[in-house]
């Protein structure tokens, strides 16, 4: 089971590849898709589809896992973010791939065994769960995690 782990924002689309075989997982690629905040937001959304449409063609995960959506205190953060969920969700949909959501703490529970843990926490994990892959950055780590706690939350 191939499973792509996405953390959509409009700054830096965070994206994770894994195999997932019974308890085990490995890692497979992962990587950062960022957009110009001068680009008009139009462009920045079809930049976005288009990358994670490529990814989705190039590694052909059997699901995808999100995380689920949450409101910032600043609405035009939430709007913003809404908007690249939905434009990388557009491209799954496009791709015909299943779409799994979990809550964030859900993610870090399983991951690192508590839903309170810090981002450090959650790399510091990646590091023991995935040895030896090269994160791309806080955003592909993320996304990572996400693909993980998918593999380990099969709820089917």
């Amino acid at each position: 089971m191939i499973v792509l782990g996405l953390d959509p924002s409009l700054s830096c689309t965070g994206w994770g590849v894994i195999r997932a075989e019974g308890s085990r997982i490995s890692h497979i690629a992962n990587g950062q898709v960022p957009t110009d905040a001068k680009m008009p937001m139009a462009e920045r959304l079809h930049h976005l589809h288009d990358a994670i449409a490529a990814v989705i063609a190039s590694y052909q995960p059997d699901r995808v896992a999100v995380e689920e959506v949450f409101s910032n205190k600043n609405p035009q953060s939430t709007l913003k973010l809404a908007q690249a969920r939905g434009a990388v969700l557009a491209a799954c949909g496009q791709a015909g791939v299943a779409v799994r959501e979990h809550a964030a703490r859900a993610v870090k529970k399983a991951v690192v065994g508590t839903g309170g843990a810090e981002k450090a926490q959650v790399q510091a994990m990646l590091k023991i769960l995935l040895p030896g892959a090269q994160v791309s950055g806080a955003d592909a780590a993320d996304a990572l995690a996400v693909a993980i706690a998918d593999a380990h939350l099969k709820s089917e």
